[in-house]
């Protein structure tokens, strides 16, 4: 039977198990669009309001479930807009396959309307880019798309799709759903890795990357208590590992404890598992230095061109983490654990760490965060924006289990509201909390719109001082007394809210927060908490008058 690219390309979604599609729709993939209105049963479709939104939704979706997060956008400017969100699936090693409309194949190569070489523009930032020239192609592409963006280091693929393709009738055969390829490391170098440890005094385990399950959360976790390892996580990988663990110590990220930063550099043998080591892990590059680090270095990563490209380790495992788990958990302990004492320094500097300090004003964020940790159901995902305001949760909310938490690791603003609505959207059972900034929110604050129109409860605390607090920080630092182009003017945010069909409260103390937030547990549908906070709270390391005082002693 002939059927349509449009019909061939969802029936291959379908096959692949894909329940969920995010999309802004356009002209330049409407063959899809009314194929998947057959398959509305199977495919629940989340129509955003900016293809950045749905790019992000994309990524958070295959963060969160580890099958690839399906983002449509149309061409040109669709697909530009959507950009963001294929840069963070790609340093953020989360599987997601975007699907970008093109113009027909008769205009191509004459810069015809929104007509934009694909190939070209995402070399860069996605592990595959295909454009499809032949409909019988479909399903053969799409198969390759899923098989390349979960295996190995996941990330994300982008399929350019002709306009008169999709409407093209063809007949061709159906494959079956990909099946992931598997990374299991070498027995010879699990050997390795327990002689490297029986050698070592103070080693330090350091996670992070994408591969990660809750199985092969619960097999680290497993691992660390049976050779008594002080695991800490890389930059918002905070869930990987639970939080409350006696084994867990910190996260080595921005505004990091600087006791667990110089645990690194004391360290005699790191163990990296997933994580790339990047610039932000690292400190700079300094915690560890390249090429050669002092540390001996154990690094497992499910791509061979990362082992030894910033780093040379003593030890490379080419292995994804699931399969380098369910090795080592046959394996035996080490043979000498001399370091238990300093695991438990290392645990006893992360409780220190995490105790709300006294802060100028009314309001405590520390404070506030702890509250919310006695408060929140168990169920709960978190997402957060990107900014220092960010630091409060990653310093005083305890994660878990996998996967409970939602960020970016590539900065990128805007990420955190359309990732709780794909949260709640996978998860529509758990309560999703977004965490975001006033500089975040108003990048892709119209995405609660989204979540209205598809009856998502989620919760939005907004953190407001008026500022784009990161450069602000920076520029203190870099430029004293020359604060320019910083500072924001905002709406009235519970006005905002309100304008959506949304409630909103408004919090100017500790005090306060307590019950707005069950209000908003209790509440049937999305609410927004605007916190405002002082521009004092720049960090949660040093306040900014603090900051002005170490530029003038220094």
């Amino acid at each position: 039977m002939k059927r349509t690219g449009g019909q061939i390309l969802v029936q291959a979604l379908k096959i692949h198990e894909v329940d969920t599609v995010f999309c802004v729709p356009g002209e330049s993939y409407l063959a899809v669009i009314d194929s998947l209105s057959d398959s509305e049963d199977e495919i629940t479709v989340v129509t955003c309001r900016h293809e950045n939104g749905a790019a992000f939704m994309g990524e958070a979706y295959g963060k969160l479930t580890g099958n690839p997060g399906i983002t449509f956008v149309t061409r040109g400017p669709g697909a530009c807009n959507g950009s963001i969100g294929v840069h963070t699936a790609m340093q953020d090693s989360s599987p997601m396959i975007m699907f970008i409309g093109q113009v027909p194949r008769k205009f191509r190569q004459r810069e015809a309307f929104q007509e934009v070489d694909y190939e070209s523009m995402f070399a860069p930032l996605a592990k595959w880019v295909v454009e499809v020239n032949d409909a019988a192609l479909l399903p053969q592409i799409i198969s390759e798309a899923f098989s390349r963006s979960t295996s190995g280091r996941p990330g994300p693929v982008i399929v350019s799709l002709p306009e008169d393709i999709l409407t093209d009738e063809v007949e061709v055969n159906d494959l079956p759903k990909f099946n992931k390829i598997k990374i299991p490391p070498q027995n010879v170098k699990i050997n390795k890795l327990y002689n490297l440890l029986s050698k070592s005094k103070r080693p330090l385990v350091i996670v992070g990357g994408g591969g990660w399950s809750d199985h092969a959360s619960k097999q680290l976790v497993a691992f660390a208590k049976k050779n008594n390892l002080p695991v800490a996580s890389s930059f918002r990988a905070v869930d990987i590992f639970d939080n409350n663990h006696p084994n867990y110590v910190g996260e080595i990220g921005i505004g990091a404890n600087p006791n667990l930063a110089q645990r690194v550099r004391e360290a005699d043998l790191l163990i990296v598992i997933g994580a790339r080591l990047g610039e932000i892990t690292t400190q700079g590059y300094t915690l560890l230095s390249p090429p050669k680090p002092k540390q001996s270095l154990i690094h497992i990563y499910p791509d061979k061109q990362e082992l030894g490209r910033v780093y040379k380790p003593d030890l490379g495992i080419y292995s994804d983490v699931e399969s380098f788990f369910k090795v080592v958990s046959n394996g035996e302990t080490s043979e000498r654990i001399v370091w238990d004492e300093w695991t438990r320094e290392a645990r006893k500097d992360f409780k220190s760490w995490v105790k709300p300090k006294s802060v100028p004003g009314n309001l405590n964020l520390g404070e506030i965060f702890n509250r919310l940790r006695d408060l929140i159901p168990d169920d709960t995902i978190f997402t957060s924006d990107a900014g220092n305001f960010a630091g409060w949760a990653g310093r005083y909310l305890p994660f878990h289990s996998y996967k409970s938490f939602l960020g970016a690791t590539n900065g990128a603003m805007g990420y955190g509201l359309p990732a709780a609505v794909s949260a709640k959207v996978a998860c529509p059972d758990a309560t999703v909390i977004c965490y975001v900034g006033d500089g975040g929110i108003l990048m892709t604050g119209n995405e609660l719109a989204t979540a209205v129109h598809h009856g998502l409860k989620i919760i939005v605390i907004i953190a407001n001082n008026s500022m784009y607090g990161t450069i602000r920080m920076h520029q203190e630092r870099e430029y004293p007394g020359r604060k320019f182009a910083t500072d924001l003017s905002n709406p009235d945010f519970v006005e905002w809210a309100q304008s959506f069909g949304v409630k909103g409260e408004r919090v100017e103390d500790t005090s306060q927060f307590e019950p707005a937030l069950k209000r908003a547990l209790n509440n049937t549908g999305p609410t927004v908490i605007e916190i405002l906070v002082s521009q004092e709270l720049l960090s949660t390391n040093m306040t900014l008058t603090e900051i002005r005082e170490s530029i003038k002693s220094s």
